[in-house]
């Protein structure tokens, strides 16, 4: 039986999860969240051209707030549900996330001078539960199931006056947050022919497509997938969503979550194709990055690297001048992937 106060607030949030996200509202996003994020630079490197076969521009959000992009959405949403309430009315965050969006809403609601509880699966990434703690969230542990994470952040919400859920990936606030990225890599670098992006829910991906695709509709936008984890992939081929079942076996903690409800269709209708790639190829791209560009990336961050020197990608044409997303840089030292 749900609560009546939960109730209310799953009916917001499907009213929410209804509202379809235009470029306007990613150009608000923009000015409403300039003063809490970093611009990040995009960097270039002749050796990774030259194993790419073009010209290759990574974003690198590894230098943004928190090490990682999910801040965009995260305060975005923030921002928008503090609009929405009485001055008076200071909400309490929660929300479910294996590490980054985790740590986006603790400095989220440090920044607002607010409470944040968050479930995080008992797997996450040590560095990135320290992260979280240090900005003043409290975690509660929870199983490393989809499942596990939303009811653990559904009893949160129950137990909890005056609280609000703040989704990982499937939210039109979050999405147009993500999407502020497009808005900057096209500003950047405005001859791109493509971007490549890594796909977990799919937030920053279904973001950056609706930005890109409105300001330069020819432009081709490829989600990057573990193939351990690749429901994208599936779903894509399927031309329905196909979700995970159960936990995938990746060492890209970040994309270990299925692609989204509200993510789904705007990744349907503006993604060109889904390159999956192995965990061997995750590694050897994030060895690459640390040895030749010195940028420590995260194995998710890798993923899009592994993508554009894929055998598949390296044999597309007419793509001079492509864009991969660099989304974090929230590395376990201690459990570094090619010492296993």
């Amino acid at each position: 039986m749900i609560s009546s106060k939960l109730q209310t607030h799953l009916d917001h949030f499907r009213m929410l999860s209804n509202f379809e996200v235009k470029i306007q509202d990613i150009q608000d996003a923009a000015k409403r969240i300039e003063p809490y994020v970093h611009k990040t630079p995009v960097m270039t490197s002749s050796t990774l051209d030259r194993m790419a076969g073009r010209a290759v521009h990574f974003k690198c959000e590894i230098f943004q707030k928190i090490g990682a992009f999910k801040i965009r959405g995260a305060m975005n949403a923030v921002i928008q549900l503090l609009n929405s309430l009485p001055d008076d009315q200071r909400p309490v965050l929660v929300t479910h996330s294996s590490g980054n969006h985790a740590q986006a809403i603790a400095l989220s609601s440090k920044i607002m001078g607010l409470q944040a509880f968050i479930a995080m699966p008992i797997n996450a990434p040590s560095v990135k539960k320290a992260a979280v703690r240090e900005y003043g969230a409290t975690i509660v542990d929870c199983g490393t199931s989809a499942e596990d994470r939303e009811a653990t952040s559904q009893r949160i919400l129950q137990e909890t006056s005056n609280s609000y859920l703040i989704p990982p990936f499937d939210h039109p606030h979050i999405i147009a947050g993500q999407g502020t990225l497009g808005l900057e890599i096209l500003e950047q670098v405005p001859n791109l022919d493509a971007i490549i992006v890594p796909v977990g829910g799919g937030g920053m991906l279904s973001g950056i497509a609706i930005a890109v695709k409105a300001l330069k509709p020819d432009i081709k936008i490829y989600a990057a997938e573990p193939a351990n984890a690749d429901d994208c992939a599936k779903s894509f081929a399927a031309n329905e969503r196909i979700p995970l079942q159960g936990p995938p076996s990746t060492i890209a903690d970040g994309l270990r979550t299925s692609v989204g409800h509200v993510t789904w269709p705007i990744i349907k209708d503006k993604v060109t194709d889904v390159i999956t790639v192995t965990e061997e190829e995750i590694v050897t791209a994030m060895r690459v990055l640390w040895e030749r560009m010195k940028l420590l990336i995260e194995p998710s961050a890798a993923v899009g690297v592994a993508a554009i020197l894929s055998e598949r990608f390296r044999a597309l044409p007419n793509l001079r001048n492509v864009a991969v997303v660099l989304c974090g840089g929230n590395v376990d030292l201690d459990n570094l992937p090619w010492k296993k």
